[in-house]
């Protein structure tokens, strides 16, 4: 038997499913299937299915955007802030963010998210250009091109191997910040 499970426990396994299966496995009976528990542990922390979507979608946009943010906030001190963000996003795994927006296209409630999380991250990027003495229009510009860019990556299906990653991270620092 294993121990009782959390409202986090639940959360984490979502993410792990929507990333690895897609958004249809996100059900009641399979999850609790693949964590060894009945579905009644589900409903002590979850309303319904609705209720556990809209908390997986707040998860995802913590650790999608507002983690990665507050790391390089933190980290920007000492290094270069939009070369860090760029290191970050460009040399990570993007199949939860692809899981999240091929549910986007048919449901809602992961659409507002989806388009919430772009404009926090076009809107960060972007003061992160203005920051480097770019004027605001252009930064703008220079944001959305970086994020668009950043989205036809997360579309690939391999990574850039570490030299490639360097030679492309400096590129667009030099096309943003020019």
């Amino acid at each position: 038997m294993v121990d009782q499970l959390s409202a986090s426990d639940w959360l984490n396994q979502g993410l792990k499913t929507l990333a690895q299966e897609g958004f249809t496995a996100l059900k009641t009976v399979p999850l609790a299937k693949s964590m060894g528990v009945s579905r009644g542990s589900f409903y002590w922390h979850f309303a319904d299915i609705e209720v556990f979507h809209a908390e997986l979608l707040k998860l995802w946009r913590d650790i999608a955007a507002e983690r990665i943010i507050a790391d390089v906030d933190a980290a920007a001190e000492k290094d270069n802030a939009l070369e860090l963000l760029l290191r970050r996003v460009f040399g990570e795994q993007r199949a939860l963010e692809n899981a999240v927006r091929r549910w986007a296209m048919v449901e809602q409630a992961p659409r507002a998210a989806v388009q919430a999380i772009d404009k926090r991250r076009v809107g960060y990027v972007e003061g992160l250009i203005r920051t480097s003495g770019v004027a605001p229009d252009n930064a703008r510009v220079r944001a959305q091109i970086l994020y668009w860019t950043y989205l036809g990556f997360a579309l690939s299906d391999r990574p850039l191997p570490p030299a490639q990653l360097r030679a492309v991270v400096q590129e667009m620092l030099r096309m943003a910040l020019r």
